[in-house]
């Protein structure tokens, strides 16, 4: 899987944070923690990434705009385990996203209530003002 195939090329740390808009720390941090991993270069002085690194870290991002956290993505990698088996970590990840689903209902209900409690004080605001001025007159 991390294997090059006949016309790929590793990407250096440098050439892939600058191609996805990351940093090459962020990308060493998530080596750090057990999400992704790369491949020594032949000239043994840089990080290297094959097209199936690449995919793996772009799936990440993902994973990470929808609002999957670091421990979350571990528990994923974990899942995905040595064997590299997509459809072991399948389940793990319907289920974290069933959880977000959950929180983002919640949030929304939350916020819906916020929005009727500002309007509902907004037009007592505005009730009070008109017959304060109507008193004054």
């Amino acid at each position: 899987m991390n294997e090059l195939r006949d016309g790929e090329e590793i990407e250096s740390i440098g050439e892939l944070a600058k191609s996805l808009g990351l940093t090459t720390r962020t990308l060493r941090y998530w080596e750090e923690v057990g999400i992704i991993e790369s491949m020594q270069r032949a000239d043994g002085a840089t990080r290297g990434y094959t097209p199936y690194y690449v995919r793996r870290i772009k799936f990440i991002m993902k994973l990470k705009e929808l609002g999957l956290t670091i421990k979350e993505l571990q528990d994923l990698y974990i899942a995905y385990g040595e064997a590299k088996q997509t459809e072991r970590m399948i389940p793990r990840l319907v289920a974290i996203l069933d959880d977000h689903i959950n929180m983002v209902d919640e949030k929304m209900a939350k916020l819906a209530s916020l929005r009727k409690e500002i309007v509902d004080y907004r037009h007592r605001m505005i009730t009070k003002f008109n017959l304060s001025n109507e008193q004054s007159r």
